[in-house]
């Protein structure tokens, strides 16, 4: 396969009587034969097929070079190899290894290159609901939302009798003149407030929104259509439904009481709240300022606001006092759920359930910083959301490796980015003869072992 580098050679320092030289003459080498994982990976799941079948495709099929299949698999395994620009697809439409990876090992036309560049794939960033004149390929937003239940339901072999669901909304900052463009005061900038729901490391919804809005908003429909869909598949399965005090919402909560859902929600301290438990509190202080170190003690009782509630509910607090902090050492704490005392106790409760909700940040983070989830800068919302729907996509796609390939290894709890760098970004010669396709991967790989471990149980 012909190079487009500049093979001349560069002189580096000497090493005993030999030149050090350098160049980039060496052929059909690639820099991410990890993309094989990805590849392996993707048949264990069917990702790209299934997403692939939310878009249609209007052109006309005899002049079509690059399927619609093509174009989605290159972008969402692009994203995965950390390459967030389609910029960079003008030069990873010849890599020698992730057009065989996407079934393009030769072009299907003259004078084109086996994948797609970065025009055909804008266009399929801004593909809208309904197809037009100038944008042929469409996408169907409600079958994309049904994909990500689908495949959380698919990775379990057999219902769980209880699952957690962790909604969360974050801020994702925008610097141009997007659409839904608002200022955000607690995050004191522009940008986008999009919702996301987890149950574990499955990512089972990534919803763009504008940021002019309540936390919660939109949460209701959500769930309900996320928890219909499950319970299509799984009548039996509980349902824990879990979220910081954003999501402390009469409808919210309400709805999840009419439907038999529970619900755990962090509850906004106010000046009631805390007179509630001033008795807590004193003794926390108390043990405090004997031991010098930070004493905590938990309250359980029924309550309902002024106003905004409809009926009383279970209330557990955290009453905490730091000795060592310079202003008032109370540090309290509240939570309200639907689940009872008799299940669950209120440490456990507050300690053990709503305090792991705080993993489901750390995947958010994976989202935005190893996927560029946040990469949102096309001018409309509705191409900014399927961006979106392209970076979680590929989440899903490396979640799926974690979890199928490298179970009990030392890169089961690695986060995308270490996966990437670890185990995607492996330099490696390609030969093509006529009866098979060679991928000479570096033999000083420093993680050979997990690499042909992942090999084996995807193909198994």
């Amino acid at each position: 396969m012909p190079t487009q580098c500049n093979p001349d050679s560069m002189l580096f320092a000497r090493l005993d009587r030999r030149e050090l030289v350098a160049d980039f003459g060496g052929g059909a080498i690639t820099s991410d034969a990890g993309a094989l994982l990805l590849g392996a990976t993707d048949k264990a799941i069917n990702l790209v097929d299934r997403f692939a079948a939310c878009f249609t495709d209007g052109r006309t099929a005899g002049r079509v070079v690059h399927d619609v299949r093509t174009l989605v698999g290159q972008r969402v395994f692009g994203i995965a190899l950390g390459y967030e620009d389609l910029n960079d697809h003008d030069d990873l439409r010849r890599d020698p290894v992730l057009g065989p990876v996407l079934g393009r090992l030769e072009a299907r036309r003259a004078r084109c290159a086996p994948l797609a560049g970065k025009s055909t794939l804008n266009r399929l960033e801004h593909a809208p609901v309904d197809g037009d004149r100038y944008r042929k390929i469409a996408h169907d937003p409600d079958a994309i939302e049904h994909l990500f239940v689908d495949l959380f339901l698919d990775a379990h072999a057999k219902p769980p009798a209880r699952i957690t669901l962790d909604l969360d909304a974050t801020d994702d900052p925008i610097h141009g003149r997007q659409e839904g463009r608002f200022f955000h005061g607690y995050y004191d900038c522009y940008c986008y407030l999009p919702l996301y729901v987890f149950c574990g490391e499955h990512l089972i919804a990534a919803k763009l929104r504008r940021s002019n809005i309540d936390a919660s908003a939109g949460s209701v429909e959500e769930m309900s259509r996320i928890v219909s869909r499950i319970r299509q598949r799984w009548p039996k399965v509980k349902i824990l439904l879990r979220g910081d005090s954003g999501f402390t919402r009469e409808a919210l909560m309400a709805w999840c009481e009419t439907n038999k859902v529970d619900f755990l929600f962090g509850l906004a301290r106010n000046a009631r709240l805390v007179d509630q438990i001033h008795i807590d509190l004193a003794w926390a202080e108390d043990e405090a300022e004997r031991t010098g170190k930070p004493a905590r003690r938990f309250a359980d009782f029924r309550w309902t606001t002024l106003n905004s509630w409809t009926r009383r509910r279970r209330v557990v607090a955290k009453a905490e006092w730091m000795p060592n902090r310079d202003e008032n050492g109370a540090n309290p704490r509240f939570v309200v759920t639907s689940l009872p005392a008799k299940e669950v106790d209120a440490r456990t409760l507050y300690e053990r359930v709503y305090c792991a909700r705080g993993e489901m940040e750390n995947r958010i983070k994976e989202c935005q910083l190893d996927m560029f989830a946040d990469r949102t800068s096309a001018a409309t919302m509705k191409a900014n959301q399927l961006r979106l729907w392209f970076a979680s996509i590929a989440y899903v796609l490396l979640a799926a490796l974690r979890r199928i390939a490298l179970a009990h290894t030392q890169l089961e709890k690695a986060t995308c980015g270490s996966l990437r760098l670890k185990l995607m970004k492996i330099g490696a010669q390609v030969t093509v003869t006529v009866r098979r396709i060679r991928v000479a991967m570096a033999s000083a790989c420093p993680y050979a072992e997990e690499f042909a471990l992942a090999h084996a149980r995807l193909c198994r």
